[in-house]
């Protein structure tokens, strides 16, 4: 992954923080959940498309939602915070450069684009299949193309290890690198040793790889710190939000249908005050939403695809 020294916009940001450090990604599911990621100090925002699947229209992860909603609902969480978001687009929503096209006007930093079949499974269920290696390699170059930033950020999400296995992963990421990815992302590893085993054969850390440390997964839960020592640059935990809100969320509704009051979870509440300075909103001013990241614009560079500059 490289980067243009002088850029701004979102990606380039997000490329300076992944050249320094392991980036740990929690998954937004709407824009208040950003907002709350943000404040607890993460540097990026993750935007799950199960999360957004399963929180905004209450369906399963099954490739329902068109691009025009995930692209508005991933616009949204953009325009919430000041850290670079990086969101899920599923196999590409059957244009994959139209997809790149309105993920980067949405104000991401990047995205990801998967070599499942439409209508695609969650990366941790069996029966999955995968798309020819040559037609992934197709759609990765269509999306460099696309992009009219060269410094937004194309990962490439295989799904071979649980269909082809795990040699058949390692070849298909060194394919979609060649076809100009700039990171990969490989779902659905089963043990620390193959997360370790993958990153050494794919070239980590020269190479910018993401972890998936979704709970009840096929894997095990690695920490931040573990998956950077094996090269990680990129560490998602797409659902670790939504599952700890519902869990909470059910609670204190059993108990409100219980007792036909809530005064006993007023405590587990986030309070008004709370909310307001969340949202930072004072009652007694104008409210201006969160200024908005620095764009293209600001560095603009010309069109070429690629970025630049190797980064140091």
């Amino acid at each position: 992954m490289t980067v243009t020294r002088l850029s701004r916009s979102p990606g380039a940001v997000f490329r300076r923080l992944v050249a320094r450090q392991c980036v740990a990604m929690p998954g937004a599911y709407n824009a208040l959940t950003a907002r709350q990621i943000a404040a607890a100090g993460f540097k990026a925002v993750y935007v799950s498309g199960a999360g957004l699947a399963n929180a905004t229209a209450g369906v399963p992860d099954i490739g329902l939602l068109s691009l025009e909603d995930a692209a508005r609902l991933a616009a949204y969480v953009a325009a919430a915070v000041r850290v670079p978001v990086i969101a899920d687009a599923d196999t590409g929503f059957d244009d994959v450069a139209k997809t790149v096209r309105a993920f980067e006007a949405a104000g991401l930093a990047g995205l990801h684009v998967e070599d499942q079949v439409f209508p695609k499974r969650c990366g941790h269920l069996a029966g999955k299949e995968v798309v020819s290696e040559r037609e992934m390699v197709r759609k990765i170059r269509a999306a460099v193309r696309a992009r009219r930033d060269p410094e937004f950020v194309i990962i490439a999400r295989t799904d071979a290890r649980a269909v082809e296995g795990f040699d058949a992963a390692v070849e298909r990421a060194k394919a979609y690198l060649a076809a100009g990815a700039d990171a990969i992302f490989t779902e659905a590893l089963e043990t620390a040793d193959e997360f370790a085993a993958f990153a050494k054969a794919a070239g980590a850390p020269r190479v910018k790889l993401m972890a998936n440390m979704t709970e009840f997964g096929r894997g095990p839960l690695l920490s931040v710190d573990e998956l950077a020592a094996m090269g990680y640059r990129m560490v998602i935990f797409p659902q670790t939000a939504l599952r700890a809100g519902m869990k909470a969320q059910a609670a204190c509704l059993s108990e409100l249908a219980r007792r036909g009051s809530q005064r006993a979870v007023l405590e587990r509440m986030q309070t008004r005050a709370e909310l307001y300075a969340l949202l930072e909103y004072d009652p007694a001013k104008e409210w201006r939403p969160v200024a908005s990241a620095p764009t293209q614009k600001a560095g603009r560079k010309k069109k070429t695809g690629r970025p630049t500059n190797p980064v140091t």
